[in-house]
């Protein structure tokens, strides 16, 4: 098995492949350049019908209209071998038949990268939204991960950034993607004295790490929490605890999945003769040229991998996989406020191998 290939593991589990919605991905990253078109083949194979493409860098945005339309047209030449092949059946509308998912856009500038985001690229970004009609903004918050990032200077030009990003979300009546990491009380602070309003927008907490309170107060805000391959390990307590906390007192209604993808891989993906301390090695915060940086290609994540945390989140939540993939469906479909019909049985879905 190569490195390329040995970063999707095929989950195993009883029942048809269920439809997914990946809410949040790098997919555009050049880490993918060398197979995305097998990986697209193979997260349609696994169920996942749409994914997010999430910008960070203003350098970067084209790019991801560039993978988008590549992945796009990908979908449209395998719709029109299906057609050609069955030209009896009728497609369902919003990409149900699709032999592989379609792709969509969120726009934002990322709080890591905020010594690179100047004024231009605020006004750029507003102009691009205008024009482009992305799906979301995002992914935007506040970051103050490391010492540098918690200087007081450096802060302020996030928040400044964050505030400017939902005026623009308000203005545009778009959903957004949170990014939030050691620094949700300050974010929480913002949304709440902010016009945005994600009862009536939607929005992401993007894969939220913080405790029980702080994901209860993000979703009495109106925010869903985005979970990914982290709740796969059994040692992330206290996001699995922060995840029941807010299903008790929220119901199911309060989740989505993503990926994440190149990032927060499933920790069955993860392979055992790596270096631990680069498994969650993350592709955002090294250099732009080199985004991958020295992660290993055998542990990137891929959009495949979703039906892990599917699996992973409905044995925590003792919810069966299918009633809780039609749910996380829906409730994917009012974050982003898109109207995605939920694949039927009539659909060709693949079985997953029992071992």
């Amino acid at each position: 098995m190569t490195a390329l290939d040995s970063s999707y593991i095929a989950p195993h589990c009883s029942s048809a492949a269920l439809p997914l919605i990946d809410t949040h991905t790098h997919f555009d990253a050049p880490v993918f350049d060398s197979d995305r078109a097998v990986q697209v083949k193979k997260a349609c194979e696994q169920g996942v019908r749409h994914l997010m493409l999430v910008g960070y860098l203003y350098e970067h945005f084209e790019r991801l209209y560039d993978i988008k339309r590549l992945i796009n047209e990908q979908v449209q030449v395998n719709e029109n071998s299906q057609a050609i092949a069955t030209p009896a059946v009728a497609t369902e509308a919003g990409n149900q038949n699709h032999s592989s998912p379609e792709a969509h856009i969120a726009l934002g500038l990322h709080p890591f990268y905020i010594t690179q985001h100047t004024e231009a690229h605020l006004q750029s970004m507003a102009k691009m939204l205008t024009e482009q009609c992305p799906l979301a903004i995002g992914e935007i918050g506040l970051d103050t991960f490391t010492d540098e990032m918690k200087q007081p200077h450096m802060l302020a030009k996030q928040e400044q950034f964050f505030r400017a990003q939902l005026d623009m979300a308000v203005a545009h009546q778009l959903p957004v993607m949170l990014h939030i990491r050691k620094a949700h009380a300050e974010a929480l602070a913002i949304l709440k004295a902010h016009d945005y309003d994600a009862h009536k927008l939607g929005g992401v907490a993007h894969s939220f790490s913080g405790g029980e309170q702080e994901a209860k107060a993000f979703v009495k805000l109106g925010f869903k929490l985005g979970v990914t391959g982290q709740v796969t390990n059994p040692n992330a307590k206290k996001l699995r605890r922060a995840i029941q906390a807010a299903v008790d007192t929220y119901g199911l209604e309060c989740l989505v999945i993503e990926t994440d993808c190149p990032d927060m891989t499933p920790i069955m993906c993860q392979h055992s003769d790596s270096n631990p301390s680069t498994n969650n090695q993350s592709a955002l915060g090294q250099s732009p040229d080199n985004e991958w940086g020295d992660a290993p290609d055998h542990n990137r994540n891929v959009p495949a991998n979703l039906p892990w945390v599917l699996l992973s989140l409905s044995e925590l939540l003792d919810v069966p996989p299918a009633r809780l993939a039609e749910q996380l469906w829906q409730n994917s479909c009012d974050a982003l406020r898109t109207q995605w019909l939920y694949p039927r049985q009539s659909q060709k879905l693949l079985l997953f191998k029992v071992k």
